[in-house]
């Protein structure tokens, strides 16, 4: 049974659940895109980095589950003070779910290599109880 906010909240949106869903599951990913690109990370920070913004998603309304991986190849190793490098888009590999109604989503970023961008994208809606 749906609280008095969350009806409330519903009543706002001229969208079915499906269309929620994925509006939902797209501000998620464009928050931790625009959030945490061009935090210093290095590979002694960078499952700390994972689990703040995994922890970060998961207080957001309709989350179900998620997944943030840093490629640690890309951090190169800690030879001094300066050893570290910005988080970068191509260093995010992200998967998560979002559930509202009957509806669940699951969304993922991940560096495309042969588009050679971030790539944020839907990989599967199922509908249902």
């Amino acid at each position: 049974m749906a609280s008095d906010r969350e009806s409330l909240a519903a009543g706002r949106f001229a969208c079915t659940e499906r269309e929620r869903a994925l509006f939902e599951a797209g501000i998620k990913m464009g928050t931790i895109y625009h959030q945490f690109v061009g935090v210093p990370v290095d590979a002694g920070s960078a499952e700390a980095l994972e689990e703040a913004i995994a922890k970060g998603v998961m207080v957001q309304p309709y989350v179900k589950g998620v997944r943030v991986g840093i490629d640690r190849a890309a951090l190169g190793p800690k030879t001094d003070e300066y050893s570290y490098v910005s988080l970068t888009g191509e260093m995010l590999d992200v998967a998560l779910t979002i559930r509202i109604g009957g509806v669940e989503v699951e969304a993922e970023m991940r560096y495309d290599r042969e588009l050679r961008y971030p790539l944020m994208f839907v990989s599967r809606i199922s509908e249902g109880d």
